[in-house]
């Protein structure tokens, strides 16, 4: 495309929502172009196994199904590109979309840049960042073999994460600050089957320790309400929410307080022409398959946008 022209369409974000949008728009023989900052497939293709999107019995890599993806939507027409957006200027012919490389013009746009992990914002997580502090198993899983690491959350993500690493880990330490996980029943059952998973209950951590890498935790008793000593682990991985991505569209379109993108039954922002899918809205339930869903039902209200 060149500088100048305007398209029928522009996504922002290549998860789930993203790139099935861009299949229903492609489909819909709409000009459109997906930006993606990394991988297409976002927070999907640092999963391992993916055991509740429908059609796969015996469940997929979060890669695999990113992959076929991707493939599928450029396989109508779609352009997949690497860009990651840093400012959403709309506009009344057309909606304009910045990267620090270029610029794209759009008749509509559909926002779907989903979510990234919150950091536990206690000293010494970002001086060892990469260097122990990990918020991806599947992306640094192999490096803790036969080591000890700390999983701190205990939600399904957590959860799912920590029984991962036990493929490489010796010992792997879920610290979770209740007395009973958030996962699903049946994530919490094949957890407490899963030989070399141990949970500290009642426990948050206050530092990460050691100079050059990890070392270990420091942890504070939720329910005494004192120090919980140091447990000893080689990583830290981190699973305790997930922060939207949508710096780049404040004062664009409506968020709410947490910075997620409101949107009707339709995915319309409070801009028309501009949509909003997946994580990155607010929805009750953050899934694949309501991450699906929201991409075609953007998709083809913006075909209908376009008259």
């Amino acid at each position: 495309m060149s500088e100048m022209e305007v398209l029928d369409c522009v996504i922002v974000g290549g998860g789930p929502g993203g790139l099935t949008a861009g299949l229903y728009a492609a489909r819909a023989r709409m000009s459109v172009v997906i930006l993606e900052r990394g991988a297409p497939g976002g927070l999907l293709a640092t999963t391992d196994h993916v055991a509740n999107y429908p059609g796969f019995p015996e469940g997929i890599t979060g890669l695999e199904l990113a992959e076929l993806m991707r493939r599928q939507a450029e396989s109508f027409g779609a352009e997949v590109t690497y860009g990651e957006a840093t400012a959403l200027e709309p506009g009344r012919e057309y909606h304009t979309v910045r990267t620090e490389g270029r610029e794209y013009r759009a008749k509509t746009v559909i926002l779907a840049t989903g979510t990234t992990h919150r950091p536990l914002g206690v000293p010494g997580e970002e001086r060892l960042r990469g260097k122990g502090v990990s918020y991806c198993a599947t992306c640094d899983g192999a490096f803790f073999r036969d080591r000890e690491v700390a999983v701190v959350g205990g939600g399904d993500s957590a959860v799912q994460e920590a029984m991962f690493l036990t493929r490489f880990a010796r010992k792997v330490t879920v610290v979770h600050r209740r007395d009973k996980l958030r996962a699903t029943p049946i994530i919490q059952e094949r957890a407490f089957e899963t030989s070399g998973l141990e949970f500290r209950w009642n426990a948050v951590v206050t530092e990460v320790l050691g100079e050059e890498k990890v070392e270990g935790v420091r942890l504070w008793d939720t329910k005494t309400g004192e120090n919980a000593g140091v447990l000893p682990v080689d990583g830290v991985f981190v699973y305790i929410g997930l922060l939207p991505n949508t710096e780049f569209a404040r004062g664009a379109v409506e968020m709410d307080a947490a910075g997620y993108l409101v949107a009707g039954p339709d995915m319309a922002t409070s801009v028309p022409g501009i949509y909003a899918v997946g994580d990155v809205r607010v929805t009750s339930l953050r899934q694949v398959a309501t991450a699906v869903g929201d991409g075609a039902m953007a998709a083809v209200a913006a075909y209908e946008h376009l008259g």
